[in-house]
């Protein structure tokens, strides 16, 4: 692809939960230092739009929807259209945001190249609104998407698309991702069966909001991987291990620990002999960048 013309670009954060949204419409999340990056070139004299996604086999459908609203909303849909190429460290489809991650980079991405400083509330509209439309959340992924914007850590209200309370997560952490070898996507999940949950979901956000950020976590991936039939065993083998919270993250199948550097050898070695793969990354206070 060759990129000439007017050209933004950007990168922005995956996120791992602290509170599920799915079953109450209250969720939590806090930036993770894996990126999607996107690349934007607008095409002078074109109203098509064509995604690339470097490196995973996914759709460009949702990035490029993303690019879509940008252009829509500054009334120059047909004036420009554009290329839109994303790269992704964010594994795809394992509850580690990469959705929000690649909306807010394309959306981020395309303000660039139109020469605009970039508004956090608009980008999240923007961004959450495409989600919406592609399907690929059920509440709106406010939290996910904040977090992957802001930096952080943040408690929201999806349904009603507030941020409650933005919370800092230590850099010096470290943050490990244990990923089964399987996806499972938000469109295969039926929050039906979360329902059950809700109440008690609910509680462990007021926990958060309290101030007590890593036993909510913990106690809500317990809760979520028994639902959604995932193996609890992963936290708890890294809790035994001295991690300061473990639990499923999103949907999953993937299981996050947050951890001290000294401990992460451990627990790194103890998720090394289960079936697939283990990531380590640290919590990113800065968010979304634009190049």
């Amino acid at each position: 692809m060759g990129w000439e013309g007017l050209r933004g670009s950007a990168s922005a954060c995956g996120s791992a939960t602290v509170i599920n949204a799915l079953s109450c419409g209250k969720g939590g999340a806090f930036a993770v230092e894996l990126r999607v990056a996107a690349e934007v070139e607008l095409v002078e004299g074109s109203s098509g739009i064509r995604g690339e996604v470097v490196g995973v086999e996914e759709s460009p459908s949702l990035v490029e929807r993303c690019v879509r609203k940008v252009l829509e909303k500054r009334g120059v849909l047909g004036e420009y259209g554009a290329r839109v190429r994303t790269t992704s460290e964010v594994p795809v489809a394992v509850g580690l945001s990469s959705s929000s991650a690649a909306s807010n980079a394309a959306v981020l991405a395309t303000l660039r190249a139109l020469g605009e400083r970039p508004r956090p509330a608009e980008v999240l509209e923007l961004a959450i609104q495409a989600s919406l439309e592609e399907g690929v959340t059920l509440t709106g992924a406010l939290d996910d998407a904040a977090a992957s914007l802001l930096g952080g850590g943040v408690l929201t209200d999806n349904l009603r698309r507030r941020i409650l309370k933005r919370f800092g997560v230590d850099p010096e952490l470290e943050v490990l991702v244990h990923l089964p070898p399987r996806r499972l996507y938000t469109s295969q999940v039926r929050r039906e069966e979360l329902k059950p949950i809700a109440g008690m979901v609910e509680e462990l956000h007021r926990q958060a909001l309290r101030g007590n950020v890593w036993g909510a976590m913990t106690v809500n991936g317990l809760l979520h991987s028994c639902v959604l039939g995932h193996d609890p065993s992963v936290a708890l083998e890294a809790l035994s291990l001295g991690a300061l919270a473990a639990g499923l993250t999103g949907k999953g199948p993937a299981t996050v620990a947050v951890c001290e550097p000294s401990r992460t050898q451990r627990i790194k070695e103890a998720w090394k002999k289960r079936e697939g793969r283990v990531l380590v990354t640290r919590p990113s206070p800065l968010g979304a960048e634009v190049g």
